[in-house]
């Protein structure tokens, strides 16, 4: 056996349970407690997770303190990056050092609000140009569905994108519309005939339709303009939509606490869905944003209290499957900072950076160990878009590897963001848990100097 170039003894560890991962079991892999381990890694790729020896050694020994605990790469499946197009907003230099500096070793770029959209083979070709060579950490890419490629979505998934987004409201930007409820049916034919993934962004528009006007500084009102019936009966329909073609479907942020009874059912009766929520919905309720406050504004909104707790417990009882964050940054002249007016902000909040902590610290003070953050965060999302080498920590996987300070404090300070616009609602905030290292394929990423970047371009399919 070739001697590890890279070893790390750490006392503390969430690794995959060997007996999950073993083919008599039968089941996925799934993250368990703490334990001491040693993790050995040759050439990217974990060789060795045993009990902790100190009298293993290699290239180049780390050994992590009592202090942190070694977590798997997290995978974040929800991230606009925006280049090429609107590189203003976000970029692929700028989106994957946050990435790393928060602890996200893979990304999946969303098909909006890049120009042009990623919505056909030539489109996928310039966007993973684009990001050639500016990547610290793997990206893979999501493609689109809408009114215009419909009938031509398996070329697309053919050129390896990981499944296919579409909208069912206003998308926000002219050059990706929405599709009617005949055209989501569509949609989710053909990703079945071509055993694809279809994601959803599921607001019903006769319901958004009929819901007053956002304008103004007034949150309450905002949140009553996407109210959670918009999101409960869309997901009906992306329920139907499934039982009908078979379709494998995804539904996106959700928010509405409301909808999990009926995601729970269909769940149960064979219904092929995933739901992913993300840390603005699990941290923030609507009680807490002030009039004014454009940072927090989103779509579908951040909703009140008692929804975030249902939202807990559908991630802890298992309707919802895994947490992403949705980042979806823009300049802050379009939060619309100055006027506060929730009509006319940009939805979107940047979290990149701020995922792992901002769930640990509302996941621990509701009983949570970070074995479940692992599941959520990194174990879920890789199995989403079959990526069987991420998400654990394993033998034959890759070495993505954290070192992550599940007690010491920090206060989200802008400055020490990494996403190329810091608009935050978070600033200020007192959070628990620090990323301390981060390793992509067993070497480690230098946020703050000069980093070559490494990162890989990932298509569907790959391992």
């Amino acid at each position: 056996m070739s001697q590890p170039d890279l070893v790390v003894h750490a006392a503390r560890a969430v690794v995959a349970d060997p007996a999950a991962c073993s083919p008599a079991s039968g089941a996925a892999s799934s993250a368990t407690g703490e334990r001491g381990v040693t993790v050995t890694v040759v050439r990217g790729v974990v060789t060795g997770v045993g009990p902790l020896d100190r009298a293993i050694g290699g290239g180049t020994v780390v050994e992590l303190g009592d202090d942190v605990v070694l977590l798997p790469g997290l995978v974040d499946t929800h991230v606009h990056v925006n280049e090429p197009g609107r590189t203003e907003w976000e970029g692929f230099a700028s989106a994957t050092r946050a990435a790393a500096a928060g602890g996200v070793t893979t990304i999946v770029d969303m098909p909006l609000n890049s120009l042009p959209p990623t919505l056909d083979p030539d489109a996928l070709a310039v966007k993973r140009a684009a990001a050639t060579g500016q990547c610290v950490v793997d990206v893979a890419f999501w493609g689109g569905a809408v009114p215009g490629n419909l009938g031509r979505l398996r070329p697309l998934l053919d050129a390896g994108v990981m499944g296919v987004k579409c909208f069912l409201p206003d998308s926000g930007v002219p050059e990706f519309p929405a599709l009617s409820a005949a055209q989501l049916v569509q949609a989710a034919e053909e990703v079945a005939a071509a055993d694809g993934l279809l994601l959803v962004h599921a607001e019903d528009p006769g319901v958004l339709a009929s819901a007053p006007e956002p304008a103004g500084r007034s949150y309450p009102a905002f949140l009553a303009s996407r109210p959670a019936a918009a999101e409960d009966a869309a997901i009906v329909a992306v329920l139907d939509a499934s039982r009908r073609t078979g379709a494998r479907v995804h539904v996106v942020h959700l928010s509405s606490a409301s909808a999990l009874p009926t995601i729970a059912a269909a769940k149960a009766d064979g219904v092929d869905v995933t739901v992913e929520t993300c840390p603005h919905y699990l941290v923030l309720a609507a009680e807490q944003v002030p009039d004014g406050a454009t940072a927090f504004k989103c779509c579908p909104p951040v909703r009140g209290e008692a929804n975030r707790d249902a939202l807990w417990a559908g991630l802890a009882d298992g309707t919802i499957d895994q947490v992403v964050s949705d980042h979806s940054p823009c300049p802050a002249d379009l939060k619309d900072l100055g006027t506060g007016d929730f009509g006319t902000a940009w939805g979107g909040i940047s979290s990149l950076q701020l995922g792992l902590p901002l769930v640990w610290t509302e996941a621990r003070r509701r009983g949570h160990d970070l074995g479940d953050v692992v599941r959520w965060m990194a174990e879920a999302p890789a199995a989403l878009v079959g990526l069987a080498t991420k998400g654990g920590i394993r033998v034959g996987a890759a070495a993505d590897l954290v070192a992550f300070d599940p007690e010491t404090a920090q206060v989200v300070d802008p400055a020490r963001l990494q996403h190329r616009n810091p608009v935050s609602p978070y600033t200020g905030a007192r959070l628990t848990g620090v990323v301390r290292r981060t390793w992509l394929a067993g070497t480690p990423v230098e946020v703050d100097g000069p980093q070559r970047p490494a990162g890989r371009l990932l298509a569907r399919g790959e391992a």
